[in-house]
């Protein structure tokens, strides 16, 4: 794959560079969202923003750096949205009768809890730490290619990295000790 031939818009060069990225893009989407469906419509978003951005690529970086860089960012305005979304719903949700047929939330916990409780604490993290969490721990980036994506030095990468997990250890034994 050419940038040259996707700069000039060519259908094959563009189409070579979905099927090389499509996994790993869906990858670090799912990483953040934690939902596939939701998580392949935001990678649809990202190749549609590579498409519209490709003639601002500038060769400072990798193509593979560059792509995983949409990727996060349109993972994060995903999130952000639906935190903004569930917390309208919330709100709604205190101003109606609740239907008493409704699955209790506590079943709804149990059945994938330990999984939930860490995507929780880990969105907690600050967005930094997340972001090379996700990163290091989920799509198994190095810490050099995560410094790329960041744009920042192996040296902060590692900082973030250990910052992130004690933070994660602190909150989960803080989440343990209070609610189980």
């Amino acid at each position: 794959m050419q940038i040259d031939d996707l700069r000039k818009g060519s259908k094959e060069a563009f189409q070579e560079l979905v099927e090389q990225y499509k996994d790993k893009v869906v990858r670090t989407c799912y990483s953040f969202i934690n939902n596939l469906d939701d998580a392949e419509d935001v990678a649809q978003e990202v190749f549609i923003e590579i498409y519209k951005s490709i003639l601002k690529f500038r060769n400072e970086s990798d193509i593979n750096t560059w792509i995983y860089r949409i990727s996060v960012n349109k993972s994060l305005d995903f999130v952000r949205k639906r935190k903004r979304k569930k917390r309208i719903a919330n709100l709604r949700e205190l101003f109606t009768i609740k239907n008493k047929s409704q699955a209790n939330p506590h079943q709804k916990l149990e059945e994938n809890e330990h999984k939930e409780i860490l995507n929780e604490q880990i969105h907690l993290l600050a967005e930094n730490q997340k972001i090379a969490i996700i990163l290091s721990q989920y799509d198994r980036l190095s810490n050099k290619k995560i410094a790329e994506v960041l744009g920042t030095s192996e040296s902060a990468v590692e900082s973030l990295l250990h910052r992130a997990k004690t933070n994660l250890r602190k909150n989960l034994e803080n989440y343990f000790e209070k609610y189980l």
